[in-house]
C-alpha cells in the first residue's frame, strides 16, 4: 500500500511466538506524512488460520471463517492516507477475540485449573463467545477436545496483550499530539443480524455503536451518520450492536478519548457464502474514507473547543 509503513507491534523477546504461520500476530500500519486524531482498530479481520488450530477444530476452515470480519481492514484502509494509523490482528476471531476482556474464559473448554482472576461468568462466556470462543457460526462447537490451560494463556499473552498495547500507545499519542483521540473500531456483521425487514423498515447497511452516547461525543456519531446517510446508506445506532469491549474500555469522552464502533452489513460488500468481494466493494471503501474524513474534521473541532475552554 502506497504511503504507509507496517510496524510490528510489541518488542521481540517479550514472549514466545504465537504460531509459526502468524509470524507477526499484530500489525500497526502507520501513515507516512500527515497525521490526524483518528486511530483505527480492526480486531476481527485476521485471516491467518494456524495449522494447529485447524487440526484441533472439529469444523472446516470455511465454517470457521463465518465469524471473520472479512476485508474490513481493506475497507477502512483509505483512512490511513488521511493520517490515521491502524492496528489489525492477523489471527482470526475464532482463534482469539481481542474485543473481549483479557480473561473471559469458559472452564468447560480447558484441561487444568484456570487462574482465579479469570471471568468465567460473563454473558459472553455463557454465549460461547469469550476471549477464546467455544462456538462459531450458528452455535457450532469449535473444538474436538479440551485445550490445555497453558495454551489459552499463551494466546492471550502473545496475541491479546500486544494488540491492546498498540491501541493504548496509538490513542495516547493522538491525545498528546492533537488534544483529542478518536478510536474507530471497525467491524462487519452477518446480514441476518443487521435488522429485520418489515414494518420497522429494511435491514441496516451500517450500525454505529457509541454505547448509547457514553463512549464518544455525540457530535462524532452524528458526523459519521450524516456522511453515511448522505451517501445513501441505511444507518442505525446501537442496535443490534452498541459496541463491545474495545468501545467500552477505551471510550472516555471526559478524558478526550472517544471510541465509535462501525459495523457494516456484509451483504453490502461481499458474497457471504463464497467470501468473494462484490462490485460494491470499491465504492464502499471510498465512502468509508469520506466518513473518516468527516470524523477527523469533527475531532479537530472538538480539539479547538477544548483549547478555547482551557
Amino acid at each position: 500500500m502506497a504511503g504507509v509503513r507496517t510496524i510490528i507491534s510489541g518488542e521481540k523477546g517479550e514472549t514466545a511466538p504465537l504460531e509459526p504461520e502468524l509470524g507477526t500476530p499484530v500489525e500497526v500500519v502507520e501513515p507516512v506524512g500527515a497525521a490526524c486524531a483518528l486511530v483505527l482498530s480492526s480486531p476481527h479481520s485476521g485471516s491467518v488460520y494456524p495449522r494447529s488450530f485447524l487440526a484441533a477444530s472439529r469444523l472446516d476452515a470455511a465454517t470457521l471463517r463465518r465469524s471473520e470480519d472479512a476485508y474490513v481492514d481493506e475497507l477502512f484502509a483509505g483512512a490511513i492516507a488521511l493520517g490515521a494509523p491502524m492496528a489489525r490482528a492477523r489471527f482470526p476471531r475464532a482463534y482469539l477475540d481481542v474485543n473481549r476482556e483479557p480473561f473471559e474464559l469458559d472452564p468447560r473448554m480447558f484441561e487444568g485449573k484456570l487462574p482465579s482472576h479469570v471471568n468465567t461468568r460473563s454473558l459472553r462466556v455463557a454465549a460461547g463467545l469469550g476471549t477464546i470462543a467455544r462456538l462459531v457460526a450458528e452455535s457450532q462447537e469449535i473444538y474436538a477436545r479440551r485445550m490445555p490451560v497453558a495454551d489459552a494463556l499463551h494466546r492471550i499473552e502473545a496475541g491479546y496483550r500486544p494488540y491492546h498495547a498498540a491501541l493504548r500507545r496509538l490513542t495516547q499519542r493522538a491525545l498528546k499530539n492533537f488534544g483529542v483521540a478518536v478510536l474507530v473500531d471497525c467491524h462487519s456483521m452477518p446480514s441476518h443480524v443487521a435488522g429485520v425487514s418489515g414494518p420497522d423498515g429494511p435491514k441496516a447497511d451500517i450500525v454505529l455503536g457509541d454505547r448509547f452516547g457514553t463512549s464518544c461525543d455525540p457530535e462524532l456519531t452524528a458526523a459519521a451518520e450524516a456522511e453515511l446517510r448522505r451517501r445513501g446508506y441505511l444507518v442505525q445506532r446501537n442496535k443490534p450492536y452498541a459496541g463491545g469491549f474495545i468501545t467500552e474500555h477505551y471510550g472516555r469522552p471526559a478524558s478526550h478519548v472517544h471510541a465509535l464502533q462501525i459495523e457494516i452489513n456484509r451483504a453490502v460488500y461481499m458474497n457471504e457464502a463464497t467470501f468473494h468481494k462484490s462490485p460494491r466493494f470499491a465504492r464502499l471503501a471510498e465512502d468509508l474514507t469520506a466518513v473518516a474524513r468527516a470524523l477527523s474534521d469533527c475531532a479537530d473541532s472538538l480539539a479547538a473547543w477544548r483549547a478555547a475552554a482551557e
